[in-house]
C-alpha cells in the first residue's frame, strides 16, 4: 500500500494530476481528425460534427476559463487563534497515535468559535489518528509534507446514526462508522493547505468488504453533515475506506483543485458525493477511484421521499480521471429526496466504464431534471453516455416497487468520445418514460459499423451526432431547440 501511495503521490509531484485544458484539446482535435480521415466513405463528411474545441492556444482564456462557481462559499476572516497539533501533544512519526491530540485541539478550537475563529495546522511529518470532530469558523490547514493518516483501529472510527434519508448504514443494516474527518451542523469551514494529504488507509477496511465480514458500513475519508459555508481546497486525499468527500443536508460548498486517489478495485470509493445538499461547486479536480468520480444523491427509496432533501444548484466543471468501474459523473442511483439544476461542463475521462450516467430503478421515487452536460471529452471509455434501471439494492422491504422516479430534461452537447467500446446505451422505465432527452453535436469514434445506440422508453430530440442516434430521438418531441443547423 506504502508504495502504490508513493507511485501516486510521485504523479502529483511530477505536475500530471491536472493536464492542462490546452493540451488535451489540441490532442483530441489531431486524434479526432485522424478519425474523421478513417472513416468508411459510405458516411458523408457534413453529417459529421464540427467539432467545437474552442480556441486552441498555450492559455485558454476569455469567460470559459474565468468561469467558476467558487463564490458558492463566502470568503472569511483571518482566524483570531492559530496552533499547531504540536502544541496539544501531537507527534508526526506515523506510528504514534494522535487521536488524543486532535480531539484535545477541536476542544479548544471550539473555545472561539464566537470570538474570531480559530485555525489548526499540522505541519509536515505523519500524524495517524482516528476520528475527530471539526468545529464552526474554523480552518484546518495542512502544511507542504504534512499527511493525516487514518487509524488502522475500528474502534478509532466510532458507530453513529444512521443518515434519516437512508433509513440504515448504507452498506450493513443499522449504525455506520463515523468519518475520519467529520461535522455536524458547522458554518464557515475550511479544510485546505499546501497540497498536503489526508491518507485514510483504506486496504483494511476495504479487505472487510471483500471477505464478506463488515459489521458496519465503512466511514467516509470526510463527511460535513447539516453545514454551510463550507470550502476544501487545495490537498490530495488518498485511500477512503468508502465514498471519500461526503456533503449531506448542506448548502454553499465548494471543492475545487484536490487530487482524489484511491486504487481502481478499491470498492465504492466514490471521489464526491454531494447528497441532498444545495449550491456545490466541485471543480478543477483530478479523481482516479474504484467507483464514480462525482455523484450526485439524495437519499434511498423511501427514507429520502420521506425526508424531501433535494440536491440542487450543482455545478461540476473541469473534473478530469479515470474509474474502470463506474462513471465520470453519475447521478444517483439514490436519488429519492430529487436531483434538480445539475451542470456538468469540461468533463474529461479516460479509462472508464461510463462517461456520464443516470442511475435510478423502481421504488426510487423521487425526480431528476434539469440537468445540462456540455463539453465533455472521453478516451477508451466503455459507454459514453448511460441511463441505466435495475439498480434492484433497496434499504429493506417496506420499499415501494410503485414508486418510478420521473425523469424529464435532460440536454448533453459537444461530447467527443475516441475508441469507445460501446454506443450509448439510454433505458428508461416502461411506467415513467424519461422524457425531453436531447442531445447536440455528439461524435462517437471507434465503434463497429453494425453498432447502434440502444434506448428503450425515453423521447427527445437530437442534432449533429455521429453516429446516428436512436429512433426515439428523432421524433424532435423535446421542447428543446437545436443551436446548430
Amino acid at each position: 500500500m506504502e508504495g502504490q501511495n508513493q507511485i501516486l503521490i510521485n504523479r502529483i509531484k511530477g505536475n500530471l494530476r491536472r493536464p492542462s485544458w490546452a493540451s488535451l484539446l489540441l490532442l483530441f482535435t489531431v486524434i479526432a481528425l485522424i478519425s474523421l480521415l478513417q472513416i468508411n466513405r459510405e458516411y458523408s463528411i457534413s453529417l459529421l460534427i464540427p467539432l467545437d474545441f474552442g480556441l486552441i492556444s498555450g492559455s485558454r482564456s476569455g469567460p470559459q476559463m474565468s468561469s467558476s462557481c467558487s463564490d458558492f462559499f463566502k470568503q472569511v476572516p483571518a482566524r483570531k487563534v492559530v496552533k499547531s497539533i504540536r502544541d496539544f501533544g501531537g507527534i508526526g512519526d506515523g506510528k504514534t497515535s494522535n487521536t488524543d491530540a486532535f480531539q484535545r485541539a477541536m476542544e479548544f478550537m471550539a473555545r472561539f468559535t464566537d470570538s474570531g475563529g480559530s485555525q489548526l495546522v499540522v505541519p509536515k511529518g505523519r500524524w495517524l489518528t482516528g476520528s475527530f470532530n471539526l468545529t464552526s469558523n474554523f480552518t484546518l490547514f495542512l502544511e507542504q509534507g504534512a499527511s493525516i493518516l487514518g487509524s488502522q483501529d475500528p474502534k478509532e472510527w466510532p458507530l453513529i446514526n444512521a443518515l434519516p434519508s437512508y433509513g440504515r448504514g448504507r452498506e450493513r443494516l443499522g449504525a455506520r462508522h463515523i468519518s475520519l474527518i467529520h461535522g455536524n451542523g458547522l458554518t464557515n469551514v475550511v479544510i485546505t493547505g499546501e497540497n498536503g494529504t489526508v491518507d485514510g488507509q483504506g486496504k483494511m477496511w476495504w479487505e472487510l468488504w471483500w471477505n464478506r465480514t463488515l459489521v458496519h458500513t465503512r466511514g467516509h475519508l470526510v463527511e460535513l453533515i447539516n453545514s454551510q459555508n463550507i470550502l476544501i481546497h487545495n490537498l490530495t486525499f488518498l485511500n477512503s475506506p468508502f465514498w471519500t468527500i461526503h456533503p449531506v443536508y448542506c448548502r454553499n460548498i465548494v471543492i475545487r483543485n484536490m487530487t482524489i486517489l484511491a486504487p481502481w478495485n478499491a470498492p465504492n470509493t466514490d471521489g464526491i458525493d454531494p447528497d441532498s445538499s444545495v449550491n456545490v461547486c466541485i471543480e478543477d479536480c483530478y479523481i482516479e477511484s474504484g467507483d464514480d468520480l462525482v455523484a450526485v444523491k439524495s437519499g434511498w427509496d423511501q427514507y429520502g421521499m420521506k425526508m424531501a432533501r433535494p440536491s440542487s444548484n450543482i455545478i461540476v466543471r473541469r473534473v478530469t480521471g479515470t474509474t474502470p468501474t463506474c462513471s465520470g459523473v453519475g447521478i444517483g442511483s439514490e436519488m429519492s429526496g430529487g436531483v434538480s439544476n445539475v451542470i456538468i461542463e469540461d468533463l474529461y475521462v479516460r479509462d472508464s466504464a461510463a462517461g456520464v450516467r443516470i442511475k435510478t430503478d423502481r421504488g426510487r421515487g423521487g425526480y431528476i431534471t434539469n440537468i445540462t452536460i456540455n463539453n465533455m471529452k472521453m478516451e477508451r471509455v466503455k459507454v459514453p453516455i448511460r441511463f441505466s434501471r435495475g439498480a434492484n439494492d433497496h434499504p429493506d422491504e417496506r420499499w415501494d416497487p410503485k414508486a418510478v422516479p420521473k425523469v424529464r430534461g435532460i440536454r448533453i452537447s459537444n461530447v467527443v468520445s475516441l475508441e469507445s467500446k460501446r454506443p450509448p446505451l439510454l433505458e428508461g422505465i416502461e411506467e415513467a418514460p424519461f422524457l425531453d432527452i436531447h442531445m447536440e453535436n455528439i461524435s462517437i469514434f471507434g465503434l463497429a459499423p453494425t453498432m447502434r445506440w440502444n434506448c428503450e422508453f425515453i423521447s427527445g430530440s437530437s442534432c449533429s451526432i455521429f453516429p446516428a442516434p436512436c429512433s426515439q430521438l428523432l421524433k424532435n418531441e423535446s421542447t428543446f431547440q437545436c443551436s446548430i443547423h
